[in-house]
């Protein structure tokens, strides 16, 4: 569907502000995002940028897009068959999310959107939902102070959804767990950014047509203060486009401050085994891939050390491919959970902390400039809240920093460079 956070992108995630604390934390160094708030408008344009080297050991695998793919295509002018007078609006709208007291039952609707399988979209709606109950709450537990704030919405046109923030924890600085569920009408640029087989997903239709189309998902990011606890995030998500159209897409991924040959193993380990029982080559192809989408072209390295990450699945029955999306979120807690529980309590130090801070600042820079979820989000009017919801409260950015040779943070940036296996 939208590469890795299309659910960053059209109504998962609050975003929040930075405090004073984490300011003073890191001194005057550390920089608000809001203060990079430039990079969004060039995010688009820089996102299409080619030329950028590819870690040594990135290896192409089938749907891993190269720079040119993930750039936008240019809207195209020849006269063509237009979008009726009734159709949703290709911005779907900044202030047209209506904030409700309570979720209705379902958000998803039949007869709304574009013609297709109702069936498939409720179920995923209800795996959605069943997850976010069950993960925010295994991580309120581990916390042990803070719960998590639900907010809910609606639009007009159909759809919405339901947000679900810590913020502020013993042991979480920052936590979302969003459902989203969208109807629309896109251009055709915007689809191009939003799935790595863009151009396919439009076949048939004239240019300067809009794309109806429909999507829901579940994503989240956790962002733990301890800087020896790693960052975790998961989009899993359905989509379809007129015409009958339809594909998966999701994953799991995790981004330390510090190699952990055990939790790695561990993280890695579980998702190898849920991939192993639903096709033997899913986890090498799927890590592979996360290992080649996550990469910060202009840095030469990764965000993270990888998961699994997949989109544009529709090579067998959709009720296969669901029963395996299912697992893969059903397992985000056996797989994150006891990492946290093991480095919640770690002793650390400033210097640890900062380093902490210069590897949130790639983690802002990968989702400002070449998320593809960002671009459809701002292309096709998506809540702002949820657009940025991905982003730390606190990141820092030093002057040509390298980490000094032999050091724990070089061999973390090392692993970063020349992605590693771990199982």
């Amino acid at each position: 569907f939208f590469g890795r956070y299309l659910f960053f992108a059209i109504g998962i995630h609050p975003f929040d502000s930075f405090d004073e604390r984490g300011l003073r934390l890191s001194q005057h160094r550390t920089m608000k995002i809001a203060g990079t708030s430039f990079v969004l408008a060039a995010a688009a344009v820089v996102s299409s940028a080619n030329g950028f080297g590819v870690p040594r050991g990135f290896a192409a695998v089938r749907g891993g897009a190269s720079s040119s793919e993930l750039s936008m295509s240019t809207p195209a002018t020849d006269e063509g068959k237009k979008a009726g007078p009734d159709a949703p609006p290709v911005q779907l709208g900044w202030d047209t999310h209506k904030p409700v007291t309570d979720a209705p039952a379902s958000l998803v609707r039949e007869g709304d959107g574009p013609d297709g399988n109702y069936p498939m979209r409720a179920k995923f709606e209800q795996m959605c939902r069943d997850a976010q109950v069950k993960i925010t709450q295994a991580i309120s537990d581990i916390d042990g102070e803070a719960t998590f704030q639900e907010d809910c919405w609606v639009r007009a046109n159909g759809g919405g959804g339901m947000s679900r923030v810590l913020q502020g924890g013993k042991v979480f600085e920052k936590a979302g767990v969003n459902l989203s569920v969208v109807y629309g009408s896109m251009p055709q640029e915007a689809l191009a950014a939003a799935t790595e087989r863009g151009v396919d997903r439009a076949k048939g239709m004239a240019p300067g047509e809009r794309v109806p189309f429909f999507a829901c998902g579940l994503s989240s990011v956790m962002h733990p203060r301890n800087p020896m606890a790693p960052t975790m995030h998961f989009n899993y998500r359905y989509f379809e486009t007129d015409g009958g159209v339809w594909w998966f897409g999701g994953g799991t991924d995790i981004t330390p401050c510090y190699v952990d040959e055990d939790d790695m193993k561990h993280f890695h380990g579980t998702y190898k085994e849920v991939c192993d029982k639903h096709d033997p080559n899913y986890y090498d192809e799927f890590s592979a891939w996360a290992d080649r989408y996550f990469v910060i072209q202009h840095r030469n390295e990764t965000r993270g050390l990888g998961g699994i990450f997949f989109d544009d699945q529709n090579d067998r029955d959709p009720n296969t491919i669901f029963e395996f999306s299912k697992e893969a979120l059903g397992s985000v807690i056996k797989a994150y959970g006891p990492i946290v529980e093991k480095h919640k309590n770690d002793v650390y130090t400033e210097k640890q902390k900062e380093w902490q801070l210069m590897r949130r600042g790639r983690y802002v820079e990968f989702n400002l400039v070449y998320d593809r979820g960002t671009v459809f989000g701002l292309k096709t009017g998506g809540r702002i809240e949820s657009i940025l919801m991905s982003l730390p409260e606190t990141a820092r950015w030093e002057y040509d920093h390298n980490p000094e040779p032999g050091t724990p943070e070089a061999d973390f940036i090392d692993a970063c460079k020349f992605p590693r296996k771990w199982c």
